[in-house]
Protein backbone atom coordinates (compact mmCIF):
# COMPACT_ATOMS: atom_id res chain seq x y z
CA UNK A 1 0.00 0.00 0.00
CA UNK A 2 1.23 3.30 -0.59
CA UNK A 3 -0.15 5.97 1.43
CA UNK A 4 1.00 8.96 -0.97
CA UNK A 5 2.37 11.22 2.06
CA UNK A 6 4.59 13.21 -0.50
CA UNK A 7 1.15 15.08 -1.13
CA UNK A 8 1.53 16.63 2.48
CA UNK A 9 4.88 15.60 3.86
CA UNK A 10 8.00 17.42 1.84
CA UNK A 11 11.03 15.72 1.46
CA UNK A 12 14.07 18.51 1.34
CA UNK A 13 17.06 16.88 1.34
CA UNK A 14 17.73 13.17 0.37
CA UNK A 15 20.89 11.78 0.73
CA UNK A 16 22.34 8.37 1.86
CA UNK A 17 23.14 9.58 5.55
CA UNK A 18 20.52 11.99 5.44
CA UNK A 19 16.84 13.02 4.74
CA UNK A 20 14.74 15.67 6.36
CA UNK A 21 11.02 16.16 6.19
CA UNK A 22 8.63 18.52 6.94
CA UNK A 23 4.72 19.46 6.74
CA UNK A 24 4.11 23.03 5.64
CA UNK A 25 1.48 25.49 5.73
CA UNK A 26 -1.96 26.25 3.59
CA UNK A 27 -3.55 29.92 3.84
CA UNK A 28 -1.28 30.13 7.20
CA UNK A 29 -1.75 27.72 9.43
CA UNK A 30 0.19 24.44 9.64
CA UNK A 31 -1.38 21.53 8.04
CA UNK A 32 -1.97 19.18 11.07
CA UNK A 33 -4.98 18.00 9.95
CA UNK A 34 -3.83 16.29 6.86
CA UNK A 35 -0.63 15.49 8.56
CA UNK A 36 -2.42 13.32 11.15
CA UNK A 37 -4.71 11.91 8.74
CA UNK A 38 -2.25 10.58 6.64
CA UNK A 39 -0.52 8.83 9.41
CA UNK A 40 -4.08 7.31 10.88
CA UNK A 41 -3.65 5.40 6.99
CA UNK A 42 -1.15 3.84 8.06
CA UNK A 43 -2.68 2.36 11.18
CA UNK A 44 -4.08 -1.34 9.86
CA UNK A 45 -0.79 -1.79 7.70
CA UNK A 46 1.52 -0.49 11.11
CA UNK A 47 -0.10 -2.86 13.41
CA UNK A 48 -0.64 -6.19 11.25
CA UNK A 49 1.86 -5.57 8.01
CA UNK A 50 1.71 -8.05 6.02
CA UNK A 51 1.03 -11.23 8.43
CA UNK A 52 -2.39 -10.93 7.34
CA UNK A 53 -2.67 -10.32 3.55
CA UNK A 54 -1.55 -7.41 0.95
CA UNK A 55 -3.82 -4.58 2.76
CA UNK A 56 -4.56 -2.99 -0.82
CA UNK A 57 -7.59 -1.80 0.87
CA UNK A 58 -9.49 -2.48 4.57
CA UNK A 59 -12.39 -1.97 5.68
CA UNK A 60 -14.39 -0.21 9.18
CA UNK A 61 -14.11 -3.81 11.18
CA UNK A 62 -10.31 -4.32 10.17
CA UNK A 63 -9.65 -0.67 11.68
CA UNK A 64 -11.51 -1.10 14.54
CA UNK A 65 -9.48 -4.37 15.55
CA UNK A 66 -6.19 -2.58 15.01
CA UNK A 67 -7.02 0.64 16.72
CA UNK A 68 -8.08 -1.42 19.52
CA UNK A 69 -4.85 -3.77 18.71
CA UNK A 70 -2.45 -0.52 19.36
CA UNK A 71 -4.15 0.41 22.62
CA UNK A 72 -3.75 -2.87 24.18
CA UNK A 73 -0.04 -1.59 24.36
CA UNK A 74 0.56 0.72 27.53
CA UNK A 75 2.48 3.35 26.32
CA UNK A 76 -0.32 3.60 24.32
CA UNK A 77 -3.06 4.30 27.24
CA UNK A 78 -0.50 5.98 29.21
CA UNK A 79 0.15 9.12 26.65
CA UNK A 80 -3.11 9.40 25.86
CA UNK A 81 -3.77 9.47 29.69
CA UNK A 82 -1.70 12.14 29.88
CA UNK A 83 -2.14 14.08 26.45
CA UNK A 84 -5.63 13.40 25.98
CA UNK A 85 -7.85 13.05 29.14
CA UNK A 86 -5.85 15.42 31.21
CA UNK A 87 -4.95 17.97 28.52
CA UNK A 88 -1.01 18.17 29.81
CA UNK A 89 2.49 17.86 28.53
CA UNK A 90 5.18 16.51 29.53
CA UNK A 91 8.56 17.97 28.25
CA UNK A 92 10.59 14.69 27.94
CA UNK A 93 13.86 16.01 30.59
CA UNK A 94 11.30 16.10 33.38
CA UNK A 95 9.98 12.46 33.44
CA UNK A 96 11.36 10.26 36.45
CA UNK A 97 12.79 6.78 35.42
CA UNK A 98 9.91 4.91 36.04
CA UNK A 99 7.85 7.47 33.50
CA UNK A 100 10.43 6.98 30.56
CA UNK A 101 8.09 4.89 29.00
CA UNK A 102 6.43 8.33 27.97
CA UNK A 103 9.38 9.73 26.47
CA UNK A 104 9.71 7.06 23.81
CA UNK A 105 7.24 8.76 21.56
CA UNK A 106 5.04 5.54 20.14
CA UNK A 107 3.65 7.59 17.50
CA UNK A 108 7.16 8.63 16.35
CA UNK A 109 7.29 4.78 14.91
CA UNK A 110 4.37 5.29 13.25
CA UNK A 111 5.90 8.35 11.85
CA UNK A 112 9.16 6.26 10.58
CA UNK A 113 6.81 3.31 9.21
CA UNK A 114 5.07 6.02 7.06
CA UNK A 115 8.37 7.53 5.76
CA UNK A 116 9.78 3.77 5.16
CA UNK A 117 6.84 2.77 3.41
CA UNK A 118 6.15 5.70 0.95
CA UNK A 119 9.52 7.15 0.54
CA UNK A 120 11.83 4.21 0.88
CA UNK A 121 9.78 1.51 -0.76
CA UNK A 122 10.24 -0.72 2.44
CA UNK A 123 7.47 -3.57 3.77
CA UNK A 124 6.91 -4.75 7.23
CA UNK A 125 9.07 -7.81 7.99
CA UNK A 126 7.68 -7.68 11.43
CA UNK A 127 4.26 -5.61 12.60
CA UNK A 128 5.54 -4.60 16.40
CA UNK A 129 1.55 -3.95 17.41
CA UNK A 130 0.67 -7.23 15.86
CA UNK A 131 3.61 -9.56 17.67
CA UNK A 132 3.66 -8.40 21.32
CA UNK A 133 4.84 -11.54 23.83
CA UNK A 134 1.58 -10.22 26.12
CA UNK A 135 -0.76 -7.32 26.07
CA UNK A 136 1.95 -5.16 27.63
CA UNK A 137 5.30 -5.90 25.61
CA UNK A 138 6.55 -5.81 22.73
CA UNK A 139 8.45 -8.60 20.96
CA UNK A 140 11.59 -6.57 20.04
CA UNK A 141 14.08 -3.89 20.41
CA UNK A 142 14.37 -1.91 17.19
CA UNK A 143 11.19 0.40 16.91
CA UNK A 144 10.91 -1.13 12.98
CA UNK A 145 12.19 -3.96 11.07
CA UNK A 146 11.00 -3.90 7.93
CA UNK A 147 12.82 -5.35 4.04
CA UNK A 148 13.30 -2.79 0.80
CA UNK A 149 15.67 -1.50 -1.59
CA UNK A 150 19.17 -1.26 -0.95
CA UNK A 151 19.65 2.00 -0.63
CA UNK A 152 23.13 2.18 -2.57
CA UNK A 153 21.86 -0.17 -5.11
CA UNK A 154 18.29 -0.65 -5.37
CA UNK A 155 18.66 -3.95 -7.48
CA UNK A 156 19.53 -5.72 -3.76
CA UNK A 157 17.32 -6.06 -0.98
CA UNK A 158 18.20 -4.99 2.40
CA UNK A 159 17.20 -5.40 6.02
CA UNK A 160 15.46 -2.22 7.90
CA UNK A 161 16.33 -1.44 11.65
CA UNK A 162 14.83 1.12 12.44
CA UNK A 163 15.09 3.80 15.73
CA UNK A 164 12.52 6.70 17.02
CA UNK A 165 12.47 9.39 18.54
CA UNK A 166 9.87 12.10 19.10
CA UNK A 167 10.68 15.25 21.57
CA UNK A 168 9.43 18.37 22.83
CA UNK A 169 11.89 20.26 25.46
CA UNK A 170 11.45 23.61 26.90
CA UNK A 171 14.51 24.63 26.44
CA UNK A 172 13.95 24.80 23.03
CA UNK A 173 17.00 21.90 22.11
CA UNK A 174 14.73 19.23 21.57
CA UNK A 175 16.00 17.91 18.47
CA UNK A 176 19.96 18.10 20.06
CA UNK A 177 18.28 15.94 22.83
CA UNK A 178 16.53 13.58 20.55
CA UNK A 179 20.00 13.35 18.48
CA UNK A 180 21.63 12.12 21.37
CA UNK A 181 19.64 9.77 22.55
CA UNK A 182 19.36 8.01 19.10
CA UNK A 183 23.15 8.16 19.52
CA UNK A 184 23.29 6.24 22.48
CA UNK A 185 20.41 3.55 20.77
CA UNK A 186 23.17 3.04 18.47
CA UNK A 187 25.45 2.28 21.19
CA UNK A 188 23.40 -0.08 22.61
CA UNK A 189 21.16 -1.49 20.44
CA UNK A 190 24.53 -2.63 18.16
CA UNK A 191 26.24 -4.89 20.44
CA UNK A 192 26.60 -8.27 19.38
CA UNK A 193 24.49 -9.64 22.66
CA UNK A 194 21.66 -7.74 22.37
CA UNK A 195 21.42 -8.50 18.63
CA UNK A 196 21.54 -11.95 18.98
CA UNK A 197 18.78 -11.73 21.67
CA UNK A 198 16.91 -9.26 19.09
CA UNK A 199 17.35 -12.01 16.45
CA UNK A 200 16.26 -15.04 18.37
CA UNK A 201 12.94 -12.97 19.19
CA UNK A 202 12.20 -12.40 15.62
CA UNK A 203 13.06 -15.64 14.51
CA UNK A 204 10.22 -17.24 16.77
CA UNK A 205 7.92 -16.05 14.72
CA UNK A 206 8.85 -16.92 11.53
CA UNK A 207 5.60 -18.87 10.91
CA UNK A 208 3.57 -16.61 12.36
CA UNK A 209 1.72 -15.45 8.90
CA UNK A 210 -0.87 -16.50 7.11
CA UNK A 211 0.24 -19.46 4.82
CA UNK A 212 -0.59 -19.19 1.09
CA UNK A 213 -3.20 -22.34 1.26
CA UNK A 214 -5.21 -20.16 4.04
CA UNK A 215 -4.89 -16.88 1.43
CA UNK A 216 -8.22 -15.49 0.51
CA UNK A 217 -7.52 -12.84 -1.87
CA UNK A 218 -7.03 -14.40 -4.84
CA UNK A 219 -6.33 -10.61 -6.80
CA UNK A 220 -2.94 -10.53 -4.45
CA UNK A 221 -2.01 -14.42 -4.19
CA UNK A 222 0.91 -13.83 -6.05
CA UNK A 223 2.36 -11.01 -4.89
CA UNK A 224 1.75 -12.50 -1.09
CA UNK A 225 3.34 -15.40 -2.71
CA UNK A 226 6.41 -13.18 -3.13
CA UNK A 227 6.36 -11.69 -0.28
CA UNK A 228 6.28 -14.92 1.80
CA UNK A 229 9.52 -15.69 -0.67
CA UNK A 230 11.53 -12.36 0.26
CA UNK A 231 11.13 -12.97 4.24
CA UNK A 232 12.13 -16.51 3.97
CA UNK A 233 14.93 -15.64 2.76
CA UNK A 234 15.75 -12.91 6.14
CA UNK A 235 14.48 -15.47 8.24
CA UNK A 236 17.20 -18.03 7.14
CA UNK A 237 20.07 -15.18 6.99
CA UNK A 238 19.04 -14.53 10.80
CA UNK A 239 19.12 -18.18 11.76
CA UNK A 240 22.33 -19.12 10.18
CA UNK A 241 23.78 -15.87 12.60
CA UNK A 242 22.71 -17.72 15.57
CA UNK A 243 23.80 -20.88 14.27
CA UNK A 244 27.18 -19.48 13.77
CA UNK A 245 26.82 -20.52 9.93
CA UNK A 246 27.02 -16.75 8.63
CA UNK A 247 29.11 -14.03 10.08
CA UNK A 248 27.28 -10.97 12.22
CA UNK A 249 29.43 -8.14 9.90
CA UNK A 250 28.35 -10.31 6.72
CA UNK A 251 24.75 -9.71 7.33
CA UNK A 252 25.11 -6.21 8.31
CA UNK A 253 26.55 -5.72 4.57
CA UNK A 254 22.37 -6.03 3.78
CA UNK A 255 21.44 -3.73 7.11
CA UNK A 256 20.15 -0.41 6.48
CA UNK A 257 19.87 2.09 10.01
CA UNK A 258 16.78 4.37 9.34
CA UNK A 259 16.87 6.49 12.58
CA UNK A 260 14.39 9.20 13.36
CA UNK A 261 14.08 12.55 15.33
CA UNK A 262 10.88 13.58 15.03
CA UNK A 263 11.34 17.02 17.46
CA UNK A 264 9.46 19.98 18.44
CA UNK A 265 11.08 22.94 16.66
CA UNK A 266 11.42 27.02 17.21
CA UNK A 267 11.73 27.24 13.03
CA UNK A 268 7.61 27.32 12.53
CA UNK A 269 7.81 29.78 15.58
CA UNK A 270 5.68 33.25 13.81
CA UNK A 271 6.03 31.15 10.01
CA UNK A 272 2.93 31.12 7.71
CA UNK A 273 4.47 30.03 4.62
CA UNK A 274 7.35 27.33 4.45
CA UNK A 275 8.99 28.25 1.06
CA UNK A 276 9.77 31.92 2.61
CA UNK A 277 13.65 32.66 2.96
CA UNK A 278 13.60 32.78 6.44
CA UNK A 279 11.73 29.92 7.55
CA UNK A 280 14.08 27.58 4.71
CA UNK A 281 17.45 29.62 6.31
CA UNK A 282 16.83 28.59 9.57
CA UNK A 283 15.65 25.28 8.53
CA UNK A 284 18.94 24.86 6.50
CA UNK A 285 21.16 26.02 9.85
CA UNK A 286 19.17 23.48 12.04
CA UNK A 287 19.66 20.79 10.30
CA UNK A 288 23.39 21.48 9.36
CA UNK A 289 23.88 21.74 13.23
CA UNK A 290 22.18 18.56 13.88
CA UNK A 291 23.88 16.38 10.96
CA UNK A 292 26.99 17.70 11.49
CA UNK A 293 26.37 16.75 15.47
CA UNK A 294 25.35 12.79 14.34
CA UNK A 295 27.63 12.52 11.98
CA UNK A 296 30.66 13.71 14.49
CA UNK A 297 29.68 11.17 17.53
CA UNK A 298 29.62 8.44 14.70
CA UNK A 299 32.48 8.71 13.41
CA UNK A 300 34.09 9.66 16.47
CA UNK A 301 32.64 6.01 18.52
CA UNK A 302 34.92 3.58 19.38
CA UNK A 303 35.97 -0.04 17.90
CA UNK A 304 35.68 -2.44 20.10
CA UNK A 305 37.18 -6.04 19.46
CA UNK A 306 34.66 -8.69 19.32
CA UNK A 307 31.21 -6.12 18.02
CA UNK A 308 30.67 -4.11 15.05
CA UNK A 309 32.28 -1.03 14.13
CA UNK A 310 29.42 1.37 13.94
CA UNK A 311 31.38 3.89 11.68
CA UNK A 312 30.84 1.33 9.13
CA UNK A 313 27.15 1.06 9.75
CA UNK A 314 24.66 2.43 7.15
CA UNK A 315 23.23 4.75 9.43
CA UNK A 316 20.66 6.90 7.72
CA UNK A 317 19.67 9.94 9.90
CA UNK A 318 16.14 11.39 9.39
CA UNK A 319 14.96 14.77 10.73
CA UNK A 320 11.72 15.67 10.56
CA UNK A 321 10.67 18.54 12.70
CA UNK A 322 7.33 19.81 13.47
CA UNK A 323 5.71 22.99 15.19
CA UNK A 324 4.32 21.18 18.80
CA UNK A 325 4.25 17.71 20.29
CA UNK A 326 1.36 17.86 21.98
CA UNK A 327 -0.54 19.21 19.09
CA UNK A 328 0.53 16.02 16.91
CA UNK A 329 -0.07 13.91 19.56
CA UNK A 330 -3.50 14.75 21.15
CA UNK A 331 -5.05 15.10 18.11
CA UNK A 332 -3.67 11.80 16.96
CA UNK A 333 -4.70 9.94 19.97
CA UNK A 334 -8.37 11.83 19.53
CA UNK A 335 -8.98 10.68 16.53
CA UNK A 336 -7.31 6.59 17.19
CA UNK A 337 -9.42 6.55 19.83
CA UNK A 338 -12.74 7.26 18.32
CA UNK A 339 -11.59 3.92 15.95
CA UNK A 340 -12.31 1.82 18.38
CA UNK A 341 -15.60 2.53 18.66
Amino acid sequence: MVFSSGTVINQQISSATIRTFFVGYDLGEYRNEPFTEILLDTIVDFAFGYHTGILQKYDRRMLKEAARSIYKIKEYQEVKWVYVDKDEELSDCELKNEQKFLKRGEFGEMILHLILRDFFNTVPLLAKVHFKDTDSSTIHGFDIVHIGPDIGDPNKESLFFGESKLYSRKDGQAGIHGITDLLNDVKDHFKKDFLYREFALISKKKDAFKAIEEYEDRNTLEEYSAFLERKKVWYERLSFVEAGKMKLEDLFKSVTIPVICTYQSKIFENKINENSAEFQDELSKEVGLLSTMFNSSISAMRAEVGELIRTNLNVVLLLFPIPSKKQLIKSLHEKLYKYQA
